[in-house]
């Protein structure tokens, strides 16, 4: 019983003082916590000036100290280096704007936390400077001045038959505002350095070398290039392939592939001039022995120059690997010799004959009629092709209307028909009383032609 009353003692006294210790520790932190109503914490900074354990009415003090030397060092791309001092642009504290804040920055009881954290604040409006001396101060800072590289994009190099990216170049241009902005806050903050590169400062190329639209572009021009087209003229054959296509291209600033319409035309215009036959000079082998050149006339190989653009432009974008002819306006029946073939039509104007050749064979020849030259309305020499063939057909002009039953044009409204209002052919009659401009044949030799030619038929009018 004796010893279960000491025990109680006991734990009474420990109790009491459990209490009393608990009591000091907590008047302890008050007192401390007094001292911390007109004083900052430990750890404590204020724009850039370390105010731990500071009377707050000494602050101020630490402020324009600070200010008196301070500088803002900036840094940047090729070791750029520059310093902007509070004394150039007339940095001050704003003692009037700032007391009252900096008195209210942190409660009192709280002191505690600033043991295990330090504590940056940062109080606006606190410092100030003349905003003139400062543009005046970035107007004249090297990274402005100096040798402005600019940056560049991703590019490309044909090279070899493909092509291959070249790394960006990120150059040393200054975003002005960006600049502008960094310093300012620099400035308010009270902070000493500004990397310029890692406020982005700096202005960069849209487009890496590990870009998305990079690797796209790469692999269309490649895709482009690719492309091999092989033109066949008859046994003559053109290739185009990389080697000219890479000089129809370009990227622009978005890193799009452009295909120079312009240099395709070109292109076509060229294979035009060289590989279109219409109106050439060509030998021919008369009927009659005589080896004569013919000029003029429509008839001949025509390249439709608009429509193969669109379609060469076409094979392009597709990387296409193939062997085509152009489109074209117009064809002949072969691109051999002098292209005539061996069917066709032969109209001797000075004698006044025409003769049908078929797979080289001669099918019927006659006497004509062809235009009255006294008039101004000769046949017109050179070779030609049927457009197309009518049976009954009426044909008319001024002053006159005449009904065929064959008729057969090959220059507009020039043809070959028959002419039944004619009792005669051929000798010297187209002289006096030649046509507007056909030929006019014997009913039996219009009928003979009609039936053994088609569209296309070449047509060969020449004088002796």
């Amino acid at each position: 019983m004796k010893q279960l009353r000491i025990m109680v003692l006991s734990k009474k006294k420990i109790k009491r003082r459990f209490l009393k210790i608990t009591a000091s520790i907590i008047g302890l932190y008050f007192i401390i916590s007094l001292y911390f109503i007109n004083h900052f914490f430990f750890h404590t900074e204020i724009n850039g000036v370390n105010v731990s354990l500071k009377a707050h009415a000494t602050a101020l003090d630490a402020f324009n100290n600070y200010i008196d030397d301070y500088k803002l060092q900036l840094t940047g791309r090729d070791g750029l280096t520059e310093v902007i001092t509070g004394k150039e642009i007339g940095l001050k504290c704003r003692e009037n704007n700032a007391a009252s804040q900096i008195d209210s920055l942190q409660n009192p009881l709280l002191w505690i936390t600033a043991l295990f954290k330090g504590k940056k604040y940062y109080v606006k409006g606190l410092y100030g400077y003349d905003a003139d001396l400062l543009n005046s101060r970035l107007l004249r800072l090297k990274c402005l001045n100096g040798k402005i590289i600019p940056p560049k994009n991703a590019s490309f190099k044909y090279k070899d038959g493909s092509y291959e990216t070249i790394k960006e170049t990120y150059g040393n241009k200054i975003k002005k505002d960006k600049l502008i902005k960094a310093v300012n806050s620099c400035l308010s903050l009270g902070k000493t350095s500004l990397d310029l590169n890692a406020r982005h400062c700096y202005e960069t190329p849209k487009f890496k070398l590990t870009s998305e639209k990079t690797i796209k572009t790469k692999n269309l021009l490649n895709k482009y290039v690719s492309t091999r087209i092989t033109y066949k003229f008859g046994s003559t054959k053109e290739q185009l392939d990389g080697t000219i296509i890479h000089k129809w291209l370009s990227v622009n600033g978005n890193l799009d592939v452009v295909i120079n319409r312009q240099a395709v035309e070109e292109y076509v215009h060229e294979l035009s001039s060289q590989y279109n036959t219409v109106g050439i000079s060509r030998e021919f082998q008369t009927a009659t022995g005589k080896l004569i050149e013919v000029k003029g006339g429509i008839y001949g190989w025509r390249i439709n120059r608009e429509a193969e653009t669109e379609a060469l432009l076409k094979n392009i974008r597709q990387g296409a690997v193939l062997e085509k002819e152009p489109v074209y306006l117009q064809k002949a029946v072969s691109r051999e010799g002098n292209e005539i073939g061996d069917t066709y039509i032969e109209i001797n104007i000075t004698r006044q004959h025409l003769w049908l050749f078929k797979n080289g064979k001669l099918v019927v020849q006659g006497s004509v009629v062809t235009g009255n030259p006294g008039r101004g309305n000769a046949t017109t020499t050179g070779v030609y092709m049927i457009n197309y063939k009518q049976k009954n057909a009426t044909l008319s002009g001024p002053g006159y209307e005449a009904p065929v039953t064959y008729w057969m044009p090959f220059f507009g409204n020039i043809g070959l028909h028959d002419a039944s209002w004619r009792s005669h052919f051929g000798g010297n009659i187209y002289r006096q009383r030649g046509s507007h401009g056909c030929v006019n044949a014997p009913i039996y030799l219009a009928k003979k032609v009609f039936e053994n030619i088609e569209s296309g038929t070449p047509v060969v009018l020449y004088e002796e």
